[in-house]
């Protein structure tokens, strides 16, 4: 198979490895699922990502997203990061600052915006949660309110811890966590708690151990879960129609997570920085 074009992109970040890296493999052409998913289990990263021909003429390029142990139809710091390698590499040329990403949630729109790269975020569904008093025990926490699983392509559960400081202190259960998981067929669940720091409106973390994640650094489709859990419970008006989610601190990161509700949509916004380029050697 050669060797692959790689970069390393750290994604909701202007300054490295502050962010959440994504691995992106250029030229993902002749390659098996099964590839990927060994490459994806060898980078150990949250996800990793290669890119594709479109198999539409209404996309620019195509994506296949794999966290360590399975694809994913989308997820939202990989869709960033990799738009940035690509622009970054010359795969791809933004039309008036427009670029079509195909993945298997369809045909994503993107729009670049100096150093931030919008994501209109697909269409959010949303199912009730019965098990509120497992889920406290699991996280060891109280929740506000009613959490919901809510699907963004990635299935979040969802639930509102009230404030950042309930959110920084979480030490969950992830054994029980990955178990509900995959019992409810979620990829995990994100918390999220009003921030007083006056430079974010939400802290959020994301726990996914069902996919060999104990904790996201920052994640795309957990802060598009939880703005559209906001929009569902009325609560997106309190927050802003525009604001910004720290995320990864008790990692050691500082990912800043730009969220847009207008228009019916939901939209995702970041910056990234190429922190590895090189090539795969493949077998």
């Amino acid at each position: 198979m050669g060797t692959r074009r790689f970069k390393q992109v750290d994604v909701f970040t202007r300054l490295p490895f502050r962010g959440n890296p994504v691995a992106v493999v250029l030229d993902g052409s002749g390659l098996a699922a099964a590839d990927m998913q060994r490459i994806a289990a060898w980078t150990n990263l949250s996800e990793t990502t290669f890119v594709l021909p479109p198999a539409s003429a209404d996309a620019d390029y195509g994506l296949r997203i794999f966290t360590p142990r399975a694809e994913l139809p989308f997820a939202g710091h990989p869709t960033i990061g990799s738009a940035h390698a690509v622009i970054e590499a010359g795969v791809v040329r933004p039309n008036g600052g427009k670029l079509r990403q195909e993945c298997g949630a369809g045909i994503l729109d993107l729009q670049v915006e100096g150093e931030t790269i919008w994501l209109h975020a697909p269409g959010a569904t949303d199912t009730a949660f019965s098990e509120p008093e497992l889920l406290q025990k699991v996280l060891g926490s109280k929740v506000q309110g009613a959490p919901r699983i809510m699907n963004v392509g990635p299935r979040w559960l969802v639930a509102d811890l009230g404030d950042a400081g309930r959110v920084a202190a979480l030490a969950p259960d992830l054994p029980a966590l990955a178990e509900m998981s995959q019992r409810l067929s979620i990829g995990g669940v994100t918390v999220y708690g009003a921030s007083a720091d006056g430079e974010s409106a939400l802290h959020v973390r994301s726990f996914a151990p069902a996919h060999g994640i104990p904790e996201d650094p920052v994640c795309g489709s957990g802060n598009i879960s939880v703005a559209a859990y906001l929009v569902k419970t009325g609560q997106a008006q309190g927050i802003g129609k525009r604001y910004v989610a720290r995320q990864g601190m008790q990692l050691g990161r500082d990912g800043r997570v730009s969220m847009k509700i207008e228009n019916g949509g939901i939209f995702l916004g970041g910056s990234a920085v190429t922190c590895v380029e090189g090539t795969l050697t493949l077998a």
